[in-house]
């Protein structure tokens, strides 16, 4: 392969950094498939590092030591986060979204994979310091947004289950209340899901009372691990004393009058 010029390396230095975030890259791989100096690699990496935070779209993080390299750490600046709110909460707005019983619409949104990318990205922003092993979550409609919040952290998705299956082999199951309904339900996770004494960080759609959320963290307990942090994507405003304390939403819903085909919803107090 003929040589490439700067602007050539610095392409694809930033197409393999961004698509593989967390992920750390030794300099000598860099070098070998150039076939440029060290230094070289670096000042193209530095030129990489100033246009992610430029244009408020991530850093590159160096790290030290004989193992060490470089890696990309996924994160948005506050405008583009606010433009993302802002989009986010003109579609919920929409009174089509309205179903019987005063329900919001919200499959569309989290099964979209450009919303669901951005959703992700802003979780990942918001926990990337957390030095997170797991990311986990409960089926069904939080698991495109854990996803990719996972693949964003460069850690593996584990998935809770209302029941246990046989191919899950052994599980742990237990009984949590659900801080709207106060019905008992039943958490479902396979002993060989997690590692003993990691960190997890708990990623949800919705967040009415936090019964579930602290199902998961009793569950959590039951493998000698911890809730380092719990994301949601919307969390109702009542009841306003929820069961689980510390926890980060992406918007909060105030309202959903469906006499009068009206959604009240709004960024958190999370980004006060």
């Amino acid at each position: 392969m003929d040589k490439l010029q700067r602007n050539e390396r610095v392409a694809v230095l930033l197409k393999l950094l961004s698509d593989s975030p967390g992920k750390t890259f030794n300099l000598g791989v860099f070098t070998e498939m150039f076939g440029s100096a060290k230094s070289s690699i670096s000042e193209d990496i530095d030129i990489v590092g100033n246009l992610l935070e430029r244009f408020g779209i991530g850093s590159i993080e160096t790290i030290t030591g004989a193992s060490g390299g470089v890696r990309y750490i996924p994160s948005l600046s506050r405008k583009n986060i606010a433009a993302i709110l802002e989009n986010l909460c003109g579609e919920l707005s929409k009174r089509e979204r309205i179903l019987p019983g005063g329900f919001l619409y919200m499959l569309d949104i989290i099964s979209h994979p450009e919303k669901v990318t951005e959703i992700g990205r802003i979780f990942a922003s918001q926990f990337c310091s957390k030095a997170v092993d797991y990311v986990i979550t409960v089926e069904t409609k939080g698991i495109p947004l854990a996803f990719t919040t996972a693949r964003f952290l460069n850690v593996p998705l584990v998935i809770v289950r209302h029941y246990n299956e046989a191919t899950d082999g052994a599980s742990v199951n237990i009984n949590y209340v659900s801080g709207s309904s106060k019905q008992i339900q039943t958490m479902a996770l396979s002993l060989k899901s997690l590692k003993r004494n990691s960190s997890l960080l708990f990623i949800d759609d919705f967040m009415k009372g936090g019964g579930t959320a602290k199902g998961i963290i009793e569950l959590a307990k039951e493998f000698d691990c911890e809730i380092s942090g719990i994301g949601v994507l919307i969390e109702k405003v009542e009841p306003y004393k929820k069961l689980v304390e510390n926890y980060f939403s992406i918007l909060t819903l105030n309202k959903v009058d469906e006499e009068n085909g009206i959604i009240d919803i709004r960024p958190s107090s999370s980004w006060k």
